[in-house]
């Protein structure tokens, strides 16, 4: 699968870059050299004292500082696709907390024309964007405390995104929708003094996520491992174990998703659905497949990339599975939106398109090559457990009509992206006017303005 996705990133690079100018080298700062402290809370704390509502609040532009010191910031721009840690400390509305653990973080997408070296196909070399997407590691060296209830933050550098929306939009609709997504706001970040740019700080799926999200947030997650493979069957319990985010020393076993794969295994048309609808919440998962073909999350759980190189041939990616021990359902997160709107009027990105409708299929379920590049996909109604969601068509109507007049609808989005382009103009000039590289009010206004008329066409279709 690896070679499967440089390919794609390469592409989405290409026909997805933001740039209004060629990038420019950014040299680090040189700060006078600062002493990571450790700082012991008094409890008093409003990070120790509000919870995460506090941090994703949808009516403020957050700013967090970052301090580092002078050799550790050097490190991390020498060779920022390492993804190493370095230790820091993180400042909010005049609390620090000392020391933290900071890295550069993302795929091979997200250093593309970033880094000095020119092998794409492995990134290496020093940083030359200004803004690289950031994990800050609150629970470092064994720190107990929580950062506003949270363990990790995550700030997306948006370099793949003119409009600056496409995250927090996306992520937004889903959980308008009641299916559990990660929360995502803008915010202004500063390293070492210097404003590094206006990010998009998305909550971490995580064991946090998933406490805050269910009532039982006490179960397994799992990173892009579907419960069966393609010819229907599920894997070993090891297979999910190694796609595993929590509880990995608590002795875990893979029962409920392995289970959940052998009913599917065994069903067939006649009693598919009481299968899923046994192990899932029917309404969450069909309104999660409203929203991910109306809005066309195209690089997400239902685009079924083919390759040599991929175990079984063929595999998605971009998703999490939740497992509640209690009700022992499954529910499926969404991840990765920063691609998401682009292929509503047309196929804008020549990798990610899906071919097929939803429900429908193609070349017998064998792979077939689709967009610009040929490249190898499967319909994603062959895979079986897809194919049983596409059965509940009633439902899928009903709430596809519900997305559409409620919060797709031309007066809720425009209202958003105004009140959000509002709350982010003045820190996206100030990026302007600081660095070479940073996007221009023109061009970002022209993308919120074509984000706009792609929301049109998704509500007709």
């Amino acid at each position: 699968m690896k070679k499967q996705h440089l390919i794609i990133v390469l592409c989405l690079f290409i026909f997805s870059c933001k740039k209004d100018s060629q990038n420019t080298t950014t040299v680090t700062p040189t700060p006078a050299e600062f002493v990571v402290q450790t700082i012991i809370p008094t409890g008093n704390e409003k990070y120790l004292n509000l919870d995460s509502d506090y941090i994703f609040d949808q009516d403020k532009l957050p700013t967090f500082e970052l301090n580092l010191p002078n050799s550790a910031l050097v490190k991390l721009d020498n060779d920022p696709a390492a993804e190493e840690y370095v230790e820091g400390s993180l400042t909010f509305e005049g609390e620090t907390i000392s020391p933290i653990g900071v890295r550069y973080k993302g795929s091979i997408g997200a250093y593309i024309n970033c880094l000095s070296d020119t092998d794409w196909s492995n990134p290496s070399g020093h940083k030359t964007c200004t803004k690289l997407s950031m994990k800050i590691k609150i629970n470092w060296d064994g720190r107990d405390e929580k950062f506003y209830g949270l363990k990790k933050l995550q700030f997306h550098s948006q370099n793949n995104d003119p409009s600056q929306m496409r995250d927090r939009l996306a992520y937004w609709l889903f959980r308008e929708m009641d299916v559990p997504a990660p929360r995502a706001v803008h915010a202004r970040l500063m390293i070492n003094g210097i404003y590094s740019g206006l990010y998009t700080l998305i909550e971490q799926v995580d064991g946090r996520f998933t406490r805050y999200n269910f009532d039982d947030g006490k179960g397994n997650l799992y990173k892009e491992v579907w419960p069966i493979d393609i010819d229907g069957k599920p894997f070993s319990e090891q297979h999910y174990l190694n796609h595993l985010e929590t509880n990995k020393d608590e002795n875990p076993t893979a029962n409920i998703i392995r289970t959940f794969g052998q009913e599917l295994q065994d069903a067939d048309n006649s009693n598919i659905k009481d299968v899923i609808s046994n192990r899932m919440d029917i309404d969450e998962i069909i309104k999660y497949a409203v929203v991910d073909r109306t809005i066309k999350v195209d690089d997400g759980a239902f685009h079924w990339y083919c390759s040599d190189d991929i175990i079984g041939g063929c595999a998605n990616h971009n998703y999490y599975w939740y497992e509640n021990p209690t009700t022992e359902k499954l529910h499926l997160i969404p991840w990765d939106m920063d691609n998401t709107f682009e292929n509503i009027i047309f196929a804008s990105n020549p990798v990610t398109p899906i071919a097929d409708a939803w429900g429908e299929t193609s070349s017998n379920c064998e792979s077939f090559p689709h967009g610009f590049f040929g490249l190898l996909q499967m319909s994603a109604a062959c895979d079986k457990l897809t194919n049983g969601w596409t059965q509940y068509d009633t439902k899928y109507l009903h709430y596809k009509n519900q997305f559409a007049e409620g919060p797709l609808s031309e007066t809720k989005t425009n209202e958003l992206l105004d009140k959000w382009a509002a709350q982010i103009r003045e820190a996206t000039e100030e990026a302007y006017d600081a660095h070479d590289d940073a996007i221009s009010i023109d061009t970002w206004e022209s993308k919120i303005n074509e984000l706009k008329n792609q929301l049109v066409f998704a509500r007709l279709f």
